[in-house]
């Protein structure tokens, strides 16, 4: 995604701050399967990434994710888009939802790639399952298939009732 480098500074500061304060640091990652719907190669929308096991669908390099970080993986499905984080299971294949129950996560931050599909899937998820949501504004980049789509993407989480944080604001 061009671009969506410019946000691992600033989600690094956020992981550290995570990491100080013993909060539990999840990361999320596509994990497509070589032939899925969801590539344009098959009618879908995306060109070809994330595909499982390769180097493409390895966190960025300059992400310093903890070493007890609670990996998930999605878009697992060749039927499904698998957009939202709530659609990811961990290694051995258990849910989000039940490993943020175990942890008793109450409230989640959520940045990362793609403000307009990925980011916004998850905290429409979030809120939808009763989960009191910050949206990291400054650690989103989207997309915008369609102009303005991140910008809309930001406004409607906001209507749901995600908060809206920098990392000022997190840290102050």
């Amino acid at each position: 995604m061009p671009e969506g480098d410019k946000i691992v500074p600033v989600l690094n500061r956020y992981i550290k701050a995570c990491k100080s304060m013993k909060i539990p640091v999840f990361a999320t990652r596509d994990w497509h399967p070589s032939k899925t719907q969801h590539f344009k190669k098959s009618d879908g929308l995306w060109p070809r990434h994330c595909v499982r096991k390769s180097n493409g669908a390895q966190f960025h390099p300059e992400l310093k994710l903890p070493e007890n970080t609670n990996i998930v993986s999605k878009g697992m499905d060749p039927e499904l888009e698998g957009y939202s984080a709530f659609d990811a299971t961990d290694d051995q294949g258990i849910k989000l939802l039940s490993l943020l129950k175990i942890l008793r996560v109450q409230r989640l931050l959520i940045g990362g790639l793609a403000t307009d599909y990925c980011v916004k899937y998850s905290v429409l998820d979030a809120i939808k399952k009763r989960f009191r949501v910050g949206l990291l504004t400054d650690a989103i980049k989207g997309v915008n298939v369609k102009p303005n789509d991140s910008k809309k993407a930001i406004m409607l989480t906001g209507k749901r009732g995600a908060k809206k944080i920098t990392i000022n604001r997190f840290l102050n």
